[in-house]
């Protein structure tokens, strides 16, 4: 018999005999039960839309953001031209853009206290056009990230800084104030 063979052999008696050795130590894991209702309920209470004003274009609601952001020192860090992205590929789409903003200083503070924040940044407002061709801006519910948290009081007032100034570059962007 070759050496291959044997090897082979001793790997299916001995791959199993320890496979049981493992799994008897193993404990299972309980996975809660999934409620459909209260995850859904969830979610809305996470997000938050605003219908931009019938006299602001999107284009306009866009720019207004952008320069309320930058007067407010809050850095643009992504501009997601999704729609575009879709209409090369040869697909409709309706408008659909991420706009993403970040104040880097605050961000660290918060990811230090508790790495949950991470999965808020950056800051995110989407900017999309519905069938009628109705402008809505879709971000976080800034008051549940506020609140989902027991911030030390060191941290409050960043992330009410943060708070109040994503509601003011939405708000421009609702009204178009250039």
């Amino acid at each position: 018999m070759s050496l291959k063979k044997l090897i082979a052999m001793a790997a299916l008696v001995c791959v199993p005999v320890l496979g049981m050795a493992e799994s008897a130590t193993k404990q299972k894991v309980e996975v809660p039960a999934f409620d459909k209702a209260v995850a859904q309920q969830m979610v809305r209470m996470s997000i938050q839309t605003f219908q931009i004003n019938d006299d602001v274009s999107i284009e306009d609601a866009i720019d207004s953001m952008k320069l309320r952001a930058n007067m407010l020192n809050f850095k643009l860090v992504a501009d997601l031209p999704l729609s575009e992205q879709i209409k090369a590929s040869g697909k409709k789409a309706r408008f659909m853009e991420i706009l993403a903003f970040c104040d880097a200083l605050i961000a660290k503070e918060m990811v230090e206290f508790d790495p949950i924040f991470a999965g808020f940044l950056p800051c995110r407002i989407a900017v999309i056009e519905d069938e009628q061709g109705k402008g809505w801006l879709v971000t976080t519910n800034m008051d549940m990230m506020l609140h989902a948290v027991d911030l030390p009081d060191h941290l409050k007032p960043l992330a009410q800084k943060v708070r109040d100034t994503i509601y003011s570059i939405v708000e421009a962007g609702v009204n178009g104030d250039l």
